[in-house]
């Protein structure tokens, strides 16, 4: 899966701790679903929760998205059309996506320092802000 808001096999609780600590309204990501095997999930966060929706692939490699009761099942050709989709307002899902919470990844080498930092021992912890 080659997708920006795709993090893999993380658990809902995980999903939901990302979400909650971004708290936009329309911020959603991708996961792997942990009931149906090959299912991948579309997780919203919208007022403090975060709603999800299950995404599956036919046999023909249509990509559909399971909403509410009522709504017309739609098919695309990709997940990115599927995504580009939802972000129109009034789609059937909680709320239009917005932004996603994409994957943090380090690509840069780790900074070297001229000379160790040394915690202060007369501390008996370390803090990161000077008083």
């Amino acid at each position: 899966m080659d997708h920006p808001a795709y993090h893999g096999p993380i658990t809902k609780q995980r999903c939901e701790e990302l979400l909650g600590k971004k708290g936009k309204d329309g911020t959603y990501l991708i996961r792997d679903s942990e009931t149906i095997q090959g299912a991948l999930c579309l997780c919203v966060f919208k007022q403090k929760v975060v709603f999800t929706y299950r995404i599956l692939q036919s046999h023909t490699g249509y990509f559909t998205l399971q909403t509410s009761s009522g709504v017309e099942e739609k098919f695309f050709k990709s997940l990115k059309e599927l995504i580009r989709h939802y972000k129109q307002k009034n789609q059937g899902l909680a709320t239009h996506l917005n932004r996603s919470l994409k994957i943090k990844t380090f690509q840069e080498e780790p900074r070297q320092f001229a000379e160790p930092v040394v915690p202060d021992e007369d501390n008996d912890y370390e803090s990161e802000y000077e008083l």
